[in-house]
């Protein structure tokens, strides 16, 4: 792609993360090579012609480092180890050698909130060993009473009694992964050096984890007993967490042409550009859950309630209008690992699978951000019919059936199955679905998770012989993307802020302009676009014979159309 006209555009000067397409990988779900039912880094070498054949520009790795998984590798016991299930560090290095010659980038998972219970640091900090006794969150008092009343991200209680030291530890999520105290500069240079490392190696960016909980404030006041993640406003943001990214910035990133993406919790717009560009703390772009909240009710994780098009049309939108003419990046997803399946959650993954799977493609491919698939999203993979809480390996889905159980506020799987079945982040990490062939074809042993049984109907070599597939659309849309520069930097425009099923808008930049009508439902919807002008031409559509009159537009269920404009 050809540099923009900076005069032109907003959102600063033109770079190649901001063109980017990102493919997210979950290693341990994407391919296994030896038969051990767990996916592994010479599983996704041997891939490497498939991710190349898609068209994608950069790979996001989750964390590949020695870990005990007790959170699926965001509990990390050593940085600078490849586990062992996975490779070593020669297989990482041939990886990053296969991707960079078939021009793709790599940017790894980074966790800076928090290690393993494992990790050396917190078995000399819970020992009180010279120089790493404030390396983590320590407070001492009694056994049986927490220092405040924070929550953990996974349910129950932020805090845990630790015999060995006798005071309570801070973990923001699991147990198993207690939090850094980055108020001691110790910890800093050491969490530096972690990415100075990787960086040295020949990597292409990072996407950090919980980037912005690592601040958190002296003395640990008590959160609002009524919010949903209780103690958030206190560690969302916290006191000094801007010197803690922007110090990072400084010392290390800056040295570097990298992609940089901080994963926001409860983050705004205006918190965004705070992180963001040469006028904040060095981040490229953040990315946020404003639109995957949107099925959340007053209960929480346990409480689902339904959407409307216009829910998701004005979060995302949101986000697009605050951002523009600021050095800050948009991003633009809507399934990664910690989130079902997008054609089941936002789609219909039954009567219009394919309409709605490629439906859902056209918005994050055409929308004005740095788009992120998650991995099998491209063949329209769907959720996975739990049965058992022995199928379940997601720390986050366990921990709280396993409380639901101690409260009795459920007494056997099939009063949670309904949430867990819709809910469970293990929906994303069941693994890719390379054939119709037992186990998926991806692993000739038995798989660490369950395969979703729907892999008879919906596999890679299926859709790879395909041009009427879920998988060929994906790389037609790539190939649109690359080729159309207004896809990347032109001005968005919507043009339906009050339809309740059609979401429509142009992107422009200079004289070309492009149209997007996407039908959100399952039935036929009418809008009348005319004012956008004349259709010159029609770039992409999920079904055949596209009409294109834009007065009288009937785009058929989960109808999406991409027009060139007059």
């Amino acid at each position: 792609m050809c540099p923009a006209d900076t005069e032109t555009i907003g959102n600063g000067e033109p770079a190649w993360w901001k063109e980017a397409v990102v493919y997210e990988i979950y290693p341990q779900s994407f391919n296994d090579s030896d038969g051990d039912g767990i996916g592994d880094i010479p599983g996704v070498i041997e891939k490497a012609d498939y991710l190349d054949e898609l068209g994608i520009d950069v790979i996001w790795m989750t964390p590949p480092y020695d870990s005990p998984h007790a959170d699926n590798g965001y509990d990390i016991r050593n940085y600078r180890s490849i586990l062992d299930a996975f490779g070593d560090m020669d297989d990482f290095d041939r990886l990053l050698s296969e991707l960079h010659d078939r021009d793709i980038r790599l940017i790894l998972d980074m966790v800076l909130n928090h290690t393993s219970d494992e990790h050396e640091w917190f078995r000399k900090s819970r020992r009180e060993e010279d120089g790493y006794e404030d390396y983590y969150h320590w407070v001492e008092g009694d056994p049986d009473q927490p220092p405040n009343n924070w929550t953990s991200g996974f349910g129950g209680p932020a805090w845990t009694y630790d015999d060995t030291r006798e005071a309570w530890y801070l973990h923001l999520f699991h147990e198993k992964q207690p939090d850094l105290n980055w108020r001691n500069p110790e910890v800093r240079r050491e969490m530096h050096d972690v990415v100075e490392f990787w960086l040295e190696k020949g990597i292409d960016g990072f996407r950090f984890d919980v980037f912005n909980v690592m601040s958190k404030p002296e003395g640990y006041p008590d959160g609002d007993p009524d919010g949903g993640w209780i103690g958030m406003e206190h560690f969302s943001d916290g006191p000094r967490i801007h010197e803690y990214v922007g110090g990072l910035y400084d010392d290390v990133l800056s040295a570097y042409d990298v992609m940089t993406v901080g994963e926001g919790m409860d983050i705004t717009p205006r918190a965004a550009k705070r992180y963001c560009g040469p006028s904040g703390d060095g981040l490229n772009m953040v990315y946020h859950y404003d639109h995957t909240m949107l099925d959340y009710g007053d209960g929480g994780w346990w409480d689902i309630v339904d959407w409307e098009v216009s829910e998701i049309r004005e979060a995302l939108t949101k986000w697009v209008q605050q951002l523009e003419v600021t050095d800050a990046w948009n991003t633009v997803y809507l399934g990664t690992h910690d989130t079902p399946r997008i054609v089941s959650r936002f789609g219909n993954d039954d009567r219009y699978h394919y309409e709605s799977a490629t439906m859902l493609g056209t918005l994050l491919l055409t929308f004005p951000a740095t788009p992120f698939c998650f991995q099998g999203d491209e063949i329209g993979m769907t959720n996975y019919p739990w049965s058992s809480r022995e199928e379940m390996r997601d720390a986050d889905a366990t921990n709280r059936v396993e409380l639901a159980f101690e409260e009795d506020s459920a007494e056997e799987f099939a009063d949670v199955a309904d949430v867990v079945r819709y809910r469970s982040r293990d929906n994303a990490r069941t693994p890719i679905q390379w054939s119709g062939d037992a186990a998926g074809g991806f692993t000739d042993g038995e798989p660490w998770i369950p395969v979703n049984p729907a892999s008879e109907e919906i596999n890679v070599a299926d859709q790879r012989d395909r041009t009427d597939s879920v998988l060929s659309y994906y790389q037609d849309l790539i190939e649109l993307r690359h080729n159309e520069e207004a896809l990347v930097y032109g001005v968005y425009d919507l043009l339906t802020d009050d339809h309740p099923r059609v979401w429509a808008f142009e992107r422009s930049l200079g004289d070309e302009r492009l149209l997007v009508a996407l039908n959100w439902a399952g039935r036929t919807s009418r809008v009348d676009l005319s004012d956008a002008g004349e259709v010159t031409s029609i770039l992409a559509c999920n079904y055949d014979d596209p009409g294109t009159d834009l007065g009288a537009l009937a785009l058929r269920p989960y109808e999406a159309r991409v027009f060139r404009l007059a």
